[in-house]
């Protein structure tokens, strides 16, 4: 079969790519911006990019064109699919009948951490001799590479609830009929395309509705959203995590790298060190590790595997260090996201170290001030705060005022750039924080601190 994908570059849509040529497909595909790293990953694969979408595109004649959930109506290439009445699916649905079809999914599903935790559940598989295949959010560092398609049924997705495409507005993850899934957390996000937390609710049961009784859902009780979403019906076994003494837990110290997991009964079962910081890490950890379970991974080997996860690309990851000053690149852009990763880092660093937060709010939620309020106590474990705000519709300096001198505002990269370095000293840490590549500014910020 030839595909060609329309929105090629994107983490889950070249993931797709990459899948679909592993099972014998001829990819092809366009993209608005063919730039690394997956163009980099695309053209090591073997498939031809095509820089942007000319209707001239349909002469490529594929059997059928794989829509991506960026694209939307207006396109010129989409228009002339539909005026010529080609053949046409989404990317989750074409997935869903030529990969997935007869495979055990392991789905991981939440507001956060799904790319760390759908990581780790991949790594605990691969290192129990279960060669998983994967399609994740990122490139988990001990892997290198963001999908496979694994050489046993078990695949491991990043489940994710945004829209499936123009044509399908249903969450992606409806598509994939895991067996086992990880429902990690349930916050109101995606403003453009959700009206309010119930809606998100909704969709999520729709996820439950299709899971097997003989499957296994791995349920955070913290959240009272995720409550109500299996409040409305469940059909499937439930083992709730991260509550009190009579859930699955994960205990630990960020200045040791402890890991510890008790049971249902409050004992301890067992633990680990690992490189990982913060309680919402441990948490994820033990959540992958209880979906593990449900496919014949002990705990105990678990920890032992965990002890040496390196974690994903963009996650907490050292970007490099100069002028003794470290900085980091993290994905971080919701203000749940941004409190725990400062949070983590804080913890790990102490509490006489200085942060410094570098943000650009990029998420179209982000863009449209949903969650704007939030920002100040979100970012308040940073000793200094730089946003970067062109483009934005609000008022950026205003809602980060209750951070007094401790912030500043720029719409102009090296402006930003030149005030950070200028604020840095040897000893502090510089968390870049963005769910985009943020101009480059990592290395800007690293080549003029070597130089001031």
């Amino acid at each position: 079969m030839h595909i060609h994908i329309l929105g090629i570059c994107g983490t889950f849509m070249g993931g797709v790519a990459q899948l679909a040529v592993a099972s014998g497909h001829k990819v092809t595909g366009c993209d608005a911006n063919v730039y690394p790293p997956m163009s980099d990953q695309l053209k090591a694969a073997g498939i031809m990019l095509t820089e942007g979408f000319d209707a001239a595109q349909t002469g490529l004649k594929p059997d059928v064109f794989v829509i991506g959930n960026a694209i939307s109506r207006g396109n010129p290439l989409l228009e002339a699919i539909l005026d010529m009445g080609l053949p046409y699916v989404s990317g989750p649905q074409w997935l869903s009948e030529n990969v997935l079809q007869g495979r055990w999914v392991l789905g991981v599903a939440g507001t956060h951490g799904k790319t760390t935790t759908a990581a780790m559940l991949a790594f605990l598989l691969e290192k129990a001799g279960l060669n998983p295949g994967f399609l994740i959010g990122g490139v988990p560092v001990d892997f290198g590479v963001s999908a496979r398609l694994g050489k046993t049924p078990l695949f491991v997705i990043e489940a994710d609830e945004y829209d499936t495409a123009f044509c399908d507005k249903r969450s992606k993850f409806v598509h994939y009929r895991p067996r086992t899934v990880i429902l990690n957390n349930l916050e109101f996000d995606h403003a453009d395309i959700f009206q309010d937390l119930a809606a998100i609710e909704t969709q999520f049961h729709h996820l439950a509705r299709i899971l097997p009784a003989t499957g296994r859902i791995i349920a955070n009780a913290r959240e009272e959203s995720l409550k109500r979403v299996l409040a409305r019906g469940c059909w499937t076994p439930v083992d709730w995590f991260n509550g009190w003494k009579d859930d699955w837990r994960a205990e630990g110290n960020d200045a040791d790298g402890s890991l510890i997991i008790y049971g249902e009964n409050g004992e301890e079962v067992g633990r680990t060190q690992w490189e990982l910081t913060g309680a919402h890490n441990r948490a994820n950890a033990c959540a992958a590790l209880l979906a593990a379970r449900h496919v014949g991974v002990s705990i105990t080997d678990g920890l032992k595997f965990l002890s040496e996860f390196r974690n994903v690309k963009r996650r907490m990851e050292v970007f490099g260090e100069a002028g003794g000053v470290t900085v980091y690149d993290d994905f971080a852009h919701h203000p749940t996201a941004i409190a725990t990763t400062l949070d983590g880092l804080r913890r790990k660093v102490g509490p006489v170290a200085r942060i410094i937060a570098v943000l650009e709010p990029r998420s179209n939620t982000m863009k449209m001030g949903t969650m704007k309020d939030q920002l100040p106590h979100s970012l308040r474990l940073a000793d200094q705060v730089f946003c970067y705000c062109a483009n934005l519709g609000w008022d950026v300096q205003a809602v980060l005022a209750p951070l007094g001198a401790h912030q500043s505002c720029h719409d102009d990269l090296a402006a930003l750039v030149a005030a950070v370095a200028a604020e840095a000293r040897p000893g502090d840490h510089v968390v870049v924080m963005s769910n985009g590549g943020f101009g480059g500014v990592h290395q800007k910020l690293l080549n003029a601190l070597a130089t001031g």
